[in-house]
């Protein structure tokens, strides 16, 4: 499995001390240092099940002091998959990408299941 983090998240330091707790292998990459790319993006948002919009960090500054909240609603599924590999900072995160899933944020009832098919 591989954590995508940002060091600094409390959120992800959180998901990465309930991953140890739970015995899991995974390997980590710094969101900020190695942001995901387009092609991972595209592979991804489908296989979280979320939508688009959601891959976002809303309460990030960045997202804020663009102005996203209103700019993402006429821009195509292209534009905001670019966009969200321009800048790490604007994904939201950790992002837990195993076999066949990949989860966005930490939830410990969807990573509890996400591991279980793991196993």
């Amino acid at each position: 499995m591989l954590l995508i983090e940002y060091p600094k998240c409390t959120t992800c330091s959180r998901a990465k001390r309930w991953l140890d707790d739970h015995g899991a292998d995974y390997q980590t990459r710094h969101i900020k240092e190695e942001n995901p790319t387009y092609e991972e993006l595209k592979e991804w948002y489908p296989r979280s099940g979320l939508p688009i919009k959601r891959l976002f960090n809303t309460s990030g500054l960045i997202y804020r002091s663009m102005g996203l909240s209103q700019l993402l609603e006429g821009m195509p599924e292209d534009g905001k998959l670019r966009l969200l590999a321009g800048e790490g900072m604007l994904v939201r995160r950790p992002i837990l990408v195993t076999g066949d899933q990949v989860l966005f944020g930490f939830d410990e009832e969807r990573w509890a299941r996400a591991l279980r098919g793991q196993a």
